[in-house]
C-alpha cells in the first residue's frame, strides 16, 4: 500500500469503451444519444413542472423530484464520456478525471438507491396508513429523507474513492469498460485490493441491499392492502402500477448486485458492460416514465408547463 502511485506519473487509462469493432460505433452512438436525450428531458421536464405546480408539492411529489435531478446527473456523469468516445479515437482519462467520474457515480447511484427505498416508504404509509400520512411524511421527515439521501452517499463515495487512490497501476492502463469503475480498474491493479472488495462486500452491501429489502418489505405491505380493497379496478389499477415500480426497481438492483457483489477474479468485462448500461442508463430513462407520466396530476403540470396555466393547488 505505500508504494507510489505509478498511474499517476505515467501513461493514462484508456477507456476501451462499449465496442471494439468500428462497424458497432455509430449505431451505438445513435441509440445512446437518443436514450441519453430522452432521459435527460424526461427528468428535466419533472422536475420543472413539480417545481412550478403548486398542486405537486405533496410529499410523493417532493421525493420524485430529488430523484428526476439524482437520475439526471447520475446519467451525465458517464454517457457524455462514452458518446465522447464513440465519436472520437481519444480514450484517455487521467486518473484525477477517472477518480471524479467514480466518485460521483458512486455518489448519485446510492442516492437514487436511498430515494427509491424513500418513496417506496412513502407510498407504504400513504395506503397502510392514510390518518398518519401527514405527520409521518412532514415537510421535516421528507427533508430528512432527503439529506439522508445524499448525505450518505457522498460519504460512501468518498471512502471508496480515498482507497481506490492508494493503489498503483503497474500493468495494462487498458480498462474494458466506457466508465471508470470499480471491477476493471480493480483488475488493472497490482496492489492487494482485498480491503476494497471486504469493505464492498460489508458497507457498500448495507447501502445497496438494505434500501432493496427496505423497498420489497414495503411493496409486500402494499400488496397485502390492495387485495382488501372492495373494487376489483381498484386491485387491478394498483397492481399494475406496484408491479412496474417494481420491475424497475429489480432491474436497477438485480444489475447493480450482479455487477458488484462478486469478486474480482469472476467478473466478466462484457456482461459487466452489458449490465451497467441497465442500471446507468436505461432505468434513468425508464423512471419518468413508470413514477411520473403515467399519473394525472403531472400530466397536468407538464401541459400547463408548455401552454403556461396556472394550477392551484386544489387541483387533483
Amino acid at each position: 500500500m505505500g508504494a507510489v502511485n505509478e498511474s499517476s506519473e505515467g501513461a493514462p487509462f484508456i477507456l476501451q469503451g462499449l465496442t471494439t469493432s468500428p462497424g458497432q460505433r455509430w449505431p451505438f452512438f445513435v441509440l445512446f444519444l437518443f436514450l441519453y436525450v430522452a432521459g435527460i428531458l424526461g427528468n428535466g421536464l419533472i422536475v420543472a413542472a413539480i417545481r412550478a405546480s403548486p398542486a405537486l408539492h405533496a410529499p410523493m411529489y417532493f421525493l420524485l423530484a430529488h430523484l428526476s435531478f439524482a437520475d439526471l446527473c447520475f446519467t451525465s456523469v458517464t454517457v457524455p464520456k462514452m458518446l465522447a468516445n464513440l465519436w472520437s479515437y481519444d480514450h484517455s482519462i487521467s486518473l484525477a478525471g477517472c477518480l471524479t467520474q467514480m466518485y460521483f457515480f458512486f455518489a448519485l447511484g446510492i442516492t437514487d438507491s436511498c430515494l427509491l427505498a424513500a418513496m417506496a416508504y412513502d407510498r407504504y404509509v400513504a395506503i397502510r396508513h392514510p390518518l398518519h400520512y401527514a405527520t409521518r411524511m412532514s415537510r421535516a421527515v421528507c427533508m430528512a429523507l432527503v439529506g439522508t439521501a445524499w448525505l450518505v452517499s457522498h460519504i460512501h463515495s468518498l471512502l471508496h474513492i480515498l482507497l481506490m487512490a492508494r493503489l498503483s497501476f503497474c500493468a495494462s492502463h487498458q480498462v474494458p469498460h466506457f466508465f471508470c469503475d470499480h471491477q476493471p480498474l480493480l483488475r488493472l491493479s497490482c496492489s492487494d485490493t482485498r480491503h476494497i472488495q471486504l469493505l464492498i462486500f460489508t458497507e457498500g452491501a448495507a447501502v445497496v441491499v438494505t434500501p432493496f429489502l427496505l423497498i420489497l418489505a414495503s411493496y409486500g405491505a402494499i400488496a397485502a392492502a390492495v387485495l382488501r380493497l372492495p373494487s376489483a379496478s381498484g386491485r387491478i389499477r394498483a397492481v399494475s402500477t406496484c408491479g412496474s415500480h417494481l420491475a424497475v426497481v429489480g432491474l436497477f438492483y438485480g444489475t447493480v448486485i450482479a455487477v458488484y457483489f462478486r469478486p474480482t477474479s469472476r467478473y466478466k468485462a462484457e456482461r459487466g458492460r452489458v449490465a451497467t448500461v441497465m442500471y446507468t442508463i436505461v432505468t434513468p430513462m425508464l423512471n419518468p416514465v413508470i413514477y411520473s407520466l403515467r399519473n394525472r396530476d403531472v400530466q397536468g403540470a407538464l401541459r400547463a408547463l408548455f401552454t403556461g396555466q396556472r394550477i392551484s393547488a386544489g387541483v387533483s
